[in-house]
Order: C-alpha cells, then structure tokens, then sequence
C-alpha cells in the first residue's frame, strides 16, 4: 500500500487512494512523529520513553511496544502474519522508519525548495510545495523538546520557499502579482530584510515607487527602533537605486504594471 505521511499540520497518514488513516491516539502519532524526525535513523526505545514522557513510567517501553505494534497494523493493513514489517521496522534496541524519499511532506517540501530550476519550472513547484502545509508543523507537539529544532527548520524552510516564490513572479515579470503575499510576508516576519526587499523592489516595479520608497523607510524605522540596527547593504542599496531609478532594477514587463500605467497616463 503507497502510504503518505504528514507533518507539517497534525500528524497524519493517507492511503493510496487518499483516504486518511486513524493513528489511534495521541502518543501512537508521537511516536510515528519522533521516528520522523529521525529520517530513518534508529531511536532506541530508552529514549522514545523519555521524549514521549517527562519522567517515564513503570511499563513505558512495553508501551511504546504497543504503540508501535498499532502503528504496524495502520499502516500495513494487509501485511500477511508473522511476516517482518517494511515501514516501522526494529533495528537492535530500537525501531526506524522506512520510507521513501517521497513519503514524507516534509521531505517533498524540503526538495522543492532547493530545487534549482528556472523560474517558469520553479513556481509551480514552489506553488504545489506550499500548499503541502495544513498549519504549523508537527502541530500537536509545538511544546516536545524533540520536536522543536525540527519545527524551526522547517518554518525557516518555508520562509525561504515564500521569498524564492516571489523572486521567480519578480522574474518572470509578475510583479504585482507577488504583491499581496509579500505584503502579509514581510508584515508576519518583520525582522527578515529579503522580505522587505523584495516587496519594495516588487512594488517598484509595478509602478508604485513611492509605496516601494515607505516600504523601505518603515523598515529602516522598526529595526533603529525596535533593535537599534541599520538597515543591511540589501536595503540600503536598493533605497539608493529607486532614488535614482537605476536601470538595474527594471525587470521583465509585468503586463499589470503597463495596463497602470497607461491608465494613469490616460
């Protein structure tokens, strides 16, 4: 059975026709969760205990046996009995995932997002990547120390996928297309200068340099403000060519940008 498995939302499964898989409970997904982050590595069943319990209880590893034998039975419904499993599978003292590189959601939104494709080839990939995420990743378990450096990756991961999305709009010459999502991009991570960067360089470019100039202002007013810092050479630069309107900063036509144009010519 081609079984799909997710992470970035609650932590879910999905047969091979789409239909979901019910986990049973909370620390069955706990488990299926660590061996996750674990990318086919072996977790002892010592230290399953102690990421899933803060002081784990008497019986917790004949626990964790059963949490992975109903693992098992989910997620190989039609293994034949007293054959060895192929997804969770025990490896010395304790157990593995093994799953494919596509399995994961995590693993194909990872993949895309280093994919180095041209930009016609890259948003769609970059678009289908995105709409893998169904909330913040590992949703249930934002508080489990094993949880969260995985989590942060992941969020920064999906940053950057947000802004190489907006720079393949910017240079396939859709500026004001990649606007409003820029817009709630940089608004939601203040603290990222690419996001101001490239909001103003997209607003720039559709025709709006005056919003393109506040952008940057309001940038370089928060982080004085807030952080006692200077703008980075990004901003700095790019504040200096708009003032001047520098050739360099013309991209592609953005068709929005030419029909407002002429309107206001008009």
């Amino acid at each position: 059975m081609d079984v799909r498995l997710g992470v970035l939302g609650p932590v879910a499964a999905w047969d091979g026709t789409g239909a979901e898989i019910s986990l049973k409970g909370p620390r069955h997904r706990e488990v299926l969760a660590r061996l996750i982050v674990a990318r086919g590595r072996v977790v002892p069943v010592d230290l399953l205990a102690d990421d899933l319990w803060e002081a784990p209880p008497e019986g917790a590893v004949g626990a964790i046996r059963t949490f992975v034998g109903a693992l098992r039975r989910a997620l190989e419904p039609d293994r034949p009995p007293r054959t060895p499993p192929r997804m969770i599978v025990t490896v010395g003292p304790g157990y593995a995932l093994r799953a494919g590189p596509d399995a994961v959601d995590a693993w194909r939104f990872e993949k895309a997002v280093e994919a180095g494709e041209p930009p016609a080839r890259l948003l769609p990939v970059l678009d289908s990547a995105l709409s893998l995420w169904r909330g913040p990743a590992y949703a249930e378990f934002t508080e489990a120390p094993w949880a969260r450096p995985e989590r942060t990756r992941l969020t920064e991961l999906r940053l950057r996928a947000v802004e190489r999305r907006a720079q393949a709009l910017l240079d396939l010459g859709r500026a004001a297309e990649a606007v409003p999502d820029l817009d709630a991009h940089a608004h939601g991570h203040p603290w990222r200068e690419e996001g101001w960067r490239l909001l103003a360089l997209a607003l720039y470019r559709a025709g709006r340099q005056a919003d393109a100039l506040a952008v940057l202002r309001g940038a370089r007013t928060a982080l004085a403000e807030q952080l006692g810092l200077d703008p980075g050479p990004g901003l700095r630069e790019l504040e200096a060519d708009i003032l001047r309107q520098a050739d360099l900063l013309a991209g592609p036509v953005d068709a929005a940008a030419r029909v407002w144009a002429s309107a206001t010519a008009a």
